[in-house]
């Protein structure tokens, strides 16, 4: 037991045993793939597994997950007590800033006698050359690569899961709503920013994994662009976008707005946009696989004329985040070629937007939740174009 045990769980975003249950799968997955453990470097996972979050998870953490007893958690000094605080873990190792954490680790798998371990190196969180000292420290050329085992074991959600993504759901509405009101001649994106941030905050949500997009004019019609001061003037289109967060699960919400009548070929692909949208959704129930909404989205837009305007998946999974990413995209897409089968529980943000590249993008999405009869939409806000 670890030094600080009056703060165990104090900060736990869930109960002791969701933890255990996530862990339970964990060994499973790990013994099936023939390893004795896994390095657990990606912050998502290591959450996952044990509440584990701060603003520091810039510094190098590790789970160490064994198929057999408990897991130990590696971090620096600063963050202890923290970690102490956001988890239910009873071995928590600390290193000191000016200390190897490669050494570290290694020492923990020497002492905690872990054998035939892998570990996560596809995250941005684990440095080639930090990888490459770690299997020094502990005497191989390299340590299996393990990236792909927890992974699918994120992609359905439990009941304390889609209850922390409904509400994140609820603060993304309200910021979005808050932006949508704040737009108008003379005012600037960061106003609209500043807005739409406050009103989600308000609401409920924590920080965000990513901040939310908010581009006008011309602007708006380049991908991923965030506020830069830009003002409003008659005959803007507004591109808006952001995710609620609650416990680290995300839920995400883009609207269009145009300040004025929007041209008459703005609004035949908004027209194209939510008929995509809407194809897709129809598409979203267990049993279907996850291409099937990104093909019925892409036919709609094919028979427009739009195929060039779009380029892209029509969707991806949703669950926890950090920075620099608010979506799971990396774990599943909907999207050609991806087999995998919907399930009741699986969540999916589906952002159908059309481009006119450096002129406009028009669009809307919706953060979904997989259920026995469908796809149930976490958002009542209008989807058409909105003209202010």
């Amino acid at each position: 037991m670890h030094e600080f045990v009056e703060f165990r769980g104090r900060e736990a975003a869930f109960p002791e045993d969701e933890f255990k249950q996530r862990q339970d799968r964990a060994r499973a997955a790990i013994e099936a793939s023939g390893y004795g453990a896994l390095i657990v470097t990606v912050p998502e996972n290591i959450y996952w597994l044990t509440g584990r979050q701060t603003a520091g998870y810039f510094s190098f953490q590790a789970l160490i997950m064994p198929v057999e007893g408990e897991p130990t958690l590696l971090v620096r000094q600063l963050e202890l007590v923290g970690s102490v605080a956001n988890t239910w873990i009873d071995d928590i190792v600390a290193y000191q800033d000016g200390e190897d954490p490669a050494s570290a680790l290694a020492q923990i798998l020497f002492l905690r006698e872990i054998v035939r371990p892998a570990i996560e190196l596809a995250g941005w969180f684990l440095p080639p050359v930090l990888a490459q000292r770690i299997a020094a420290q502990t005497g191989v050329e390299a340590i299996p690569d393990g990236s792909a085992i927890l992974a699918p074991l994120r992609v359905v959600k439990s009941s304390a899961e889609l209850q922390a993504i409904r509400s994140a759901a609820t603060y993304a509405q309200e910021g979005l709503a808050a932006g949508i009101s704040a737009c108008r001649v003379g005012t600037d994106e960061n106003a609209i920013a500043a807005a739409m941030l406050n009103a989600a905050t308000r609401a409920g949500s924590e920080v965000m994994a990513m901040e939310p997009l908010v581009s006008s004019g011309p602007r708006s019609g380049l991908p991923h662009m965030t506020w830069r001061r830009r003002q409003l003037i008659a005959g803007d289109p507004v591109f808006l976008e952001l995710a609620g967060s609650h416990a680290r699960y995300h839920a995400a919400l883009m609207r269009t707005v145009w300040i004025g009548q929007p041209p008459v070929e703005a609004r035949r692909m908004m027209d194209c946009s939510l008929a995509a949208l809407d194809a897709a959704l129809d598409e979203i129930r267990p049993g279907v696989p996850c291409s099937a909404p990104h093909e019925a989205a892409q036919r709609v837009i094919d028979a427009a004329g739009y195929t060039a305007a779009f380029r892209k998946r029509i969707g991806y999974s949703m669950g926890v985040a950090f920075a620099p990413d608010w979506g799971e995209g990396g774990i599943l897409s909907l999207f050609s070629g991806v087999e995998r089968i919907m399930e009741p529980g699986m969540v999916f943000h589906l952002p159908a937007t059309l481009r006119s590249y450096g002129v406009w993008t028009v669009g809307a999405s919706e953060t979904v939740i997989v259920t026995e009869n469908g796809a149930e939409p976490l958002s009542s806000l209008q989807r058409d174009l909105i003209v202010r």
